[in-house]
């Protein structure tokens, strides 16, 4: 019996062929009805990293630098001084670096 299915499972090329002709065309006929198009609104009111910015301005106020902070050496983020773990040469170093 196994050899009977075997047997009929046999298809010439070119049938295989058309075949796999008709699953990419079905295949694109399902990929066509995927498309949302409430993203496509959404996606158009995204900005990517890089692109031409709006002529919206933001506001951020800038501190300098406080007595109780510093400046890591190897992160370079401004740390409060109770995350001071190693001083040498003049730099600091924060305990997320040096962890």
């Amino acid at each position: 019996m196994a050899m009977e299915s075997a047997a009929s499972s046999v298809i010439s090329e070119e049938e295989r062929a058309q075949e796999i002709a008709q699953l990419k065309a079905g295949k694109t006929a399902q990929m066509a009805n995927l498309i949302d198009e409430s993203e496509i609104s959404l996606a158009e009111d995204y900005a990517l990293p890089g692109a031409e910015v709006t002529q919206e301005e933001a506001s951020v106020e800038i501190l300098s630098e406080q007595a109780d902070e510093f400046t890591c050496a190897s992160c370079f983020m401004v740390r409060h001084r109770t995350q001071l773990v190693r001083e040498e040469n003049g730099q600091k170093f924060c305990s997320e670096c040096e962890g």
